[in-house]
């Protein structure tokens, strides 16, 4: 398939890093070979059917490491997934004629990434609750009086999942891009996740009389399904429908955040996010996110550098516009 001199055709080894892509599903494969080479012998030049955007980061004997940009109209929401080799079709581009790369894929996997729910995660952790303990200045009280606090948040923020210890809160909610094909309506606002936290933020002050700050990143969740958790029909079982690898990139940044405080590299911060995270955001025009000085950190499953940023939550928040637009499809 596509034989002819202008066209490059590459490897699963030599796809090319870096730079915008599209995703394609095999479905289109002929249609698109067709016109490409109609366009190339002189005729109208079209574009069928539809396309992911994507860039490909690194390349493993296994997989292909990309950022999927599975929103570039309402914002700019970059989203890490893996393409396996056997879901892997070919690879084409005709530069010369400013057409780019496209990766044809197999359609379940293609369908699998616009499909499966997702996730925001965050974790709010108190500051100073080990010395609190040690002076013995937490009662029993006063964390039964934190827990019903935490209870009515939770009611009052139904999309949100509250999962709590005494001294941290673990956060967690969905969010579904879906297809062109597919009605179902899709949601993406990390934003209630932030707009939540001066809340909670006031639960602890108020009960503990400690302070909090946050880390947040987002997650593929490995369940199909829009739950937010399983509890177990003997009440002592919960899942949060995730693989446990979010989790662990919240732990990542708030250590990397904790040695770049001990360096002076940052200040303490009450609100710490994966870049990624970050830029997804539906900040007002007025900020330039640009100039938000980012940190290294070693995130799991990752072959690439992670970033995050130290910011200042009441700032944050007076910087992002309201509640946003649903996300849209898009086609080629």
């Amino acid at each position: 398939m596509f034989d002819h001199k202008d066209i490059e055709k590459y490897e699963f080894e030599d796809v090319p890093l870096d730079q915008d892509i599209y995703l394609m599903g095999e479905e289109w494969l002929g249609d698109y070979e067709k016109t490409l080479l109609d366009g190339l012998n002189g005729k109208e030049w079209t574009a069928p059917g539809f396309v992911s955007y994507a860039a490909a980061r690194y390349i493993s004997a296994d997989s292909i490491e990309l950022s999927w940009y599975a929103d570039i109209y309402t914002r700019f929401h970059e989203v890490r997934v893996h393409l396996p080799r056997s879901s892997f079709i070919c690879c084409v581009g005709c530069q010369n004629y400013d057409e780019k790369p496209r990766i044809f894929v197999k359609d379940d996997w293609l369908t699998d990434i616009h499909k499966r729910t997702n996730s925001v995660f965050a974790i709010v952790d108190v500051d100073g609750v080990k010395a609190a303990l040690t002076r013995g200045a937490i009662s029993n009280d006063q964390l039964v009086e934190l827990r019903a606090r935490l209870d009515d948040l939770a009611a009052a923020n139904p999309n949100i999942a509250f999962v709590s210890f005494a001294d941290s809160l673990l956060l967690k909610m969905n969010w579904s891009f879906g297809m062109w094909n597919d009605p179902t309506k899709a949601v993406y606002e990390p934003e209630q996740i932030l707009h939540a936290l001066p809340e909670i933020a006031r639960v602890y002050q108020t009960a503990l009389h400690l302070q909090v700050y946050a880390v947040a990143t987002q997650g593929r969740n490995e369940f199909y399904g829009d739950e937010l958790m399983h509890v177990s029909p003997s009440k002592n079982h919960v899942s949060l429908n995730s693989l446990g690898i979010p989790f662990a990139q919240l732990q990542a940044i708030e250590q990397a955040a904790r040695i770049g405080v001990r360096r002076r590299e940052h200040a303490k911060a009450s609100l710490y996010m994966d870049d990624r995270l970050f830029h997804s955001l539906r900040w007002k025009s007025t900020y330039d996110k640009g100039k938000e000085r980012r940190f290294p950190y070693i995130a799991p499953m990752v072959a690439y550098g992670c970033n995050y940023v130290a910011m200042d939550l009441t700032a944050t928040l007076e910087r992002l516009e309201l509640p946003g637009v649903p996300l849209i499809g898009s086609d080629s």
